[in-house]
């Protein structure tokens, strides 16, 4: 693979850390490190800012003035999504899906408080289950009548080009640890709209890397996404550049930590979030890292990763926090 040869802005200055977590790895019982991207650059952070580095560079290769994208009412994607608009000098506008309904407030903190924050050209709100492409291009369209030029950014950057920000996460990875003297025996990452799990496994796999990967999901049945990341991840590679099939067996998902659907709380999402905080200072989201670390603190827990070194994978989404305050704290 040789990233280098598509085009791609910087949104981050140099790699983000790997970190061992001491205290959650003795509370655990496991050996546990981090991959911080929440710290990545534009707004907040967060695992978009990788994905974007690749969308809008095409989206100015073709000469856009206008960003058009989806996701739900707490959207870190649609946060990051304007950050990058606002820092290229481009108009955005945000279509977002109501998944649980009578979620949206239009004067709620968290993104939301961002996306006003941040000059949000328009917001749309639609009902769950809606046509969202359609609603986008009905926005792009109105952009084209007024004389402007869209380029629609998919739910989550979770395309083929988006994903090569993961792939590009994964040598980043292998580089580092290989500098650290650190063999990773296993990767814990979310698993969502699908980009960077697909991307992650892109890279380690056409690297040869050999490490396992857990998807924990944060709403699809494990059934539909591990069809769905293994597509994805098969037409990553092959844009970054390897004629591979993504087999099968390196596609993992776990949907039990879902709860009762997505965003809303479990006790055990409340415990990871108030545990990575009060152990290591690190901050999860209720929605996605807060899941995500509630299934590997149960994977610890049964054993399931023995005597090797764990790489949590944090995606960010830490401004969501003030927008579920009871649920973090389990009030």
């Amino acid at each position: 693979m040789h990233l280098a040869r598509i085009p791609r802005r910087r949104y981050t200055a140099g790699q983000t850390p790997i970190e061992f977590l001491p205290n959650l790895s003795a509370e655990l019982g496991a050996q546990i490190y981090i991959k911080r991207d929440d710290l990545l650059g534009l707004t907040s952070g967060g695992n978009k800012t990788r994905k974007l580095e690749f969308l809008m560079a095409d989206a100015l290769a073709k000469g856009a003035d206008t960003i058009i994208t989806v996701g739900a009412v707490q959207s870190n994607h649609c946060r990051l999504t304007l950050a990058a608009a606002v820092k290229e000098g481009l108009a955005c506008h945000l279509l977002l899906e109501e998944r649980v309904p009578g979620s949206y407030d239009v004067d709620a903190s968290g993104n939301n408080l961002l996306y006003k924050l941040l000059g949000v050209s328009s917001i749309r709100v639609t009902p769950a289950g809606s046509d969202l492409a359609a609603g986008m291009e009905e926005i792009a369209e109105e952009v084209r009548q007024a004389g402007g030029t869209p380029y629609i950014i998919p739910g989550g950057g979770s395309n083929p080009l988006g994903s090569l920000g993961y792939v590009a996460c994964a040598e980043e990875i292998l580089a580092q640890t290989f500098e650290m003297g650190l063999p990773i025996d296993h990767l814990v990452t979310p698993s969502g709209s699908g980009g960077t799990h697909a991307g992650i496994t892109a890279g380690l796999t056409a690297n040869n890397a050999g490490i396992p990967i857990t998807g924990i999901s944060v709403r699809p049945k494990k059934e539909d996404q591990e069809p769905k990341i293994r597509e994805l991840a098969t037409q990553a590679a092959r844009l970054a550049g390897a004629d591979i099939d993504i087999p099968a067996e390196v596609v993992t998902v776990r949907d039990e930590f879902v709860g009762p659907g997505y965003s809303l709380p479990t006790a055990e999402m409340t415990e990871a979030i108030q545990l990575f905080a009060r152990t290591e200072g690190i901050l999860l989201d209720p929605v996605y890292t807060g899941k995500t670390g509630a299934g590997l603190i149960a994977m610890a827990r049964a054993g399931e990763f023995g005597d090797g070194n764990v790489l949590f994978l944090h995606t960010g989404g830490s401004p969501a926090i003030y927008h579920y305050q009871q649920e973090v704290l389990g009030a």
